[in-house]
């Protein structure tokens, strides 16, 4: 119980965070903040030879530190600081834990003088049996820190003996490699294994040392935005309280298209594996989830072939869901499918590339052969932070952090937006307007949309079917064409669009469709299968906008395939409308088996309430998270009330709302600091189904 009685008082980013305990016959379960990167020690290991660099030894410094100073103000020594009790998320977040030694002193002059501990990380006034204070664990710190600059112990030994012997005389290992780290960064590590307590530092004075404090904020502010994604808070109290129904939005993975006409679910993302982001290729789906690990597998029609785009380092066509485990150890933030490629960036903002690299869409000068069958990481960006990749069938395009664009593959049609039709096998750096601020960018199958802060696009590739919203209509004018512009080599603002604020755009082989700040869906391009959404198969020179069809309601997502469109909206319906052919619309032939049905007009494909986090379309094929909605639990109901959340975390636990408000109830599985979107929860008892206008008609001959 000491340990829940310490955890209770504390509450840091840098810190374990307590939820509950109960017991269990004769068993005591405490529930605490869920790390998926294992520990410090395993990250050591993991390293195999390769030192860490300054900037990763100063954020664990940082960290470290950061934890220690709150625990030693709230009057607590920790006792056991040593790297199999620093814990990690994928991000590397740290969180200190093991609080069964700790003990609270009365004062901050007080002493302790029990021996405990692991005897690697003893200081030396532990080993000669004297009283010692909150500089105890200052030393502790030091040798963790030690050993992340160096991969081994700071004092080893065949015996506790002999291991306490070289403590006292500070005969350490190793000395650090000051070739690799600053002189700064070694002379405050030598000071926390100051064999005088006195002369140690504090843990806010390892905080105020100019290695550390000048890039103090930025890295504050990295550790709030890390925690931010989900914080647990802390039970106090129970109540019951009578409450009607309480539902909830459990997470599911369906796909469909290539010959299945409904849904298929992946049981493999449900629970703590629940999917976070999806993407489809020609041939192949890919996942992304909760855990931030990517998981890959095929859907081969034909004679096709995997050419490495699932990462699994064979050409296995696995038909289902296996995570890539290559990438083990790194917490994966997008994925992105081309034709037969698949590119992700980690939360460190790097970029992997892996599959065919036919037109040299792995970026990497074609110095891996033809394809690469596991994740290759690329250089090229480890000085050029990643924001967003976005993949055509034959090209890639990067937005960066610092809002630069490179794009590289098939130049084809001008769709790398490099002023010319050259192919490119390393990334290039894309000229933009001056004053455009870019804050996203969309691949199509030949062409690439770039969506700015203000909310206008820009677009280059091919232009057929005006599926870039390029051609220029004459209005007043009957039956005048206006001009038309069949492809451009550089980024052209797409005029059609420019009285809208954009949001979300989406671009299949032959059409395109975009959301705008109010929830507006507007369609453009090719109108052959209905997929413009307008209840007709004839051709529009300009774009459409659609609202009826949803009833209003805003829409969300969208995602354009090869003929179909699938969109979302906020009152939780999906949509379906376009070429129905395979399976494409998610729903069974409504006039027998091989009979292509066009709904024109976008019409429901579940027949509930059902969130989309995310959608995405590619050739035929389509793959969506499903947040479905269950009755979580009936009167009576637990409340808890808790201590208030701390400023830069939210709650993943809150108070149910008796008065009928929105309220969010999480899955107690998933723990607490989980770099993953919230799920929403809400309370209530009527499930909605709207009326749809299908709009249907058989599918117009080719050539029509």
């Amino acid at each position: 119980m000491n340990e829940i009685s310490i955890l209770s008082i504390l509450q840091h980013n840098n810190i374990i965070a307590y939820f509950n305990h109960f017991m269990d016959k004769d068993t005591l379960f405490i529930e605490l903040e869920y790390c998926n990167g294992g520990n410090l020690y395993d990250k050591i290991n993991q390293q195999k030879g390769e030192l860490f660099t300054e900037e990763m030894v100063i954020w664990f410094l940082y960290q470290i530190a950061s934890a220690v100073a709150h625990i030693h103000k709230a009057g607590i020594l920790h006792r056991d600081i040593k790297t199999l009790n620093i814990f990690l998320t994928k991000t590397t977040l740290i969180k200190l834990g093991d609080y069964g030694l700790a003990k609270k002193l009365d004062s901050q002059f007080a002493m302790a003088e029990t021996c405990v501990g692991t005897p690697y990380y003893m200081s030396p006034e532990l080993c000669q049996g004297v009283k010692y204070d909150f500089k105890s664990d200052i030393w502790a710190m030091g040798c963790v820190i030690f050993e992340v600059l160096t991969l081994t112990r700071t004092f080893d030994a065949t015996n506790p003996l002999n291991l306490c012997v070289k403590i006292v005389q500070g005969n350490w290992t190793m000395d650090v490699d000051d070739k690799v780290y600053s002189p700064e960064l070694i002379r405050l590590v030598y000071e926390c294994l100051d064999q005088d307590p006195v002369k140690r530092p504090s843990a806010d004075q390892i905080l105020d040392q100019p290695v550390v404090s000048c890039s103090r904020q930025e890295l504050e502010e990295r550790v709030a935005l890390l925690n931010s994604a989900m914080k647990k808070p802390k039970l106090s109290n129970v109540t019951e309280s009578p409450v009607a129904v309480v539902t909830t939005r459990y997470r599911e993975v369906y796909c469909w298209g290539g010959g299945k006409f409904t849904p298929q679910k992946l049981d493999t993302f449900k629970g703590g594996n629940s999917a976070q982001q999806v993407c489809a290729g020609e041939n192949h789906f890919a996942v992304v989830t909760v855990e931030k690990e990517l998981y890959t597998w095929a859907n081969v029609q034909g004679g096709a072939k995997m050419v490495g785009q699932l990462g699994h380092g064979d050409q296995s066509s696995y038909r289902q869901p296996k995570k890539v485990d290559c990438l083990q150890g790194k917490a994966i933030r997008q994925v992105a499918c081309g034709a037969d490629f698949t590119a992700c960036v980690t939360d460190e903002d790097q970029m992997y590339m892996f599959g065919s690299d036919y037109y040299g869409c792995l970026g990497v000068e074609n110095e891996r052969g033809p394809q690469a069958l596991e994740p290759v990481l690329l250089e090229f960006f480890e000085e050029r932070p990643v924001r967003q990749v976005s993949c055509g069938d034959n090209h890639v395009v990067v937005l960066t952090q610092r809002g630069d664009i490179y794009s590289w593959g098939c130049g084809e049609h001008g769709r790398l937006g490099l002023d010319c039709e050259d192919d490119f096998s390393s990334p290039m750096q894309v000229e933009m307007p001056k004053g455009a601020i870019m804050c996203s960018v969309s691949c199509g199958s030949d062409g690439t949309f770039f969506l700015t802060e203000a909310g206008k696009v820009l677009a280059c590739g091919n232009n057929e079917f005006n599926k870039l919203g390029l051609n220029q209509g004459i209005s007043g004018l009957k039956n005048h064409r206006g001009e038309s512009i069949p492809y451009t080599t550089t980024l052209t603002l797409v005029k059609q669009l420019s009285r809208f604020k954009i949001q979300l755009i989406s671009q299949g082989k032959t059409h395109a469709a975009a959301i705008d700040e109010r929830g507006r869906l507007i369609t453009f391009g090719c109108n052959k299968y209905g997929q413009l959404g307008v209840k007709d198969f004839k051709k529009h020179q300009g774009v459409q906008v659609l609202m009826g069809p949803f009833g209003g309601n805003p829409v969300t997502k969208v995602s354009c395939g090869d003929g179909f469109t699938i969109a979302a909206t906020d009152d939780n319906q999906i949509f379906a409308w376009g070429n129905a052919g395979n399976g494409r619309l998610g729903m069974p032939a409504d006039k027998g088996f091989g009979s292509e049905v066009c709904p024109a007009l976008p019409r429901p494909i579940f027949g509930s309430l059902h969130h989309v986090p995310d959608l995405s379309c590619r050739a035929w094929h389509t793959i969506l998270i499903r947040g479905r909605y269950s009755a979580l639990m009936s009167s009576p109901v637990r409340s808890y009330i808790h201590l208030p959340p701390s400023p830069t975390a939210s709650s993943s636990t809150l108070d149910l709302d008796l008065q009928g408000s929105e309220t969010c109830v999480r899955d107690r599985g998933l723990g607490g600091t989980l770099e993953a979107n919230a799920e929403e929860c809400v309370t209530g008892t009527s499930v909605l189904s709207a009326q749809s206008q299908t709009g249907d008609s058989s599918c117009p001959p080719p050539g029509s």
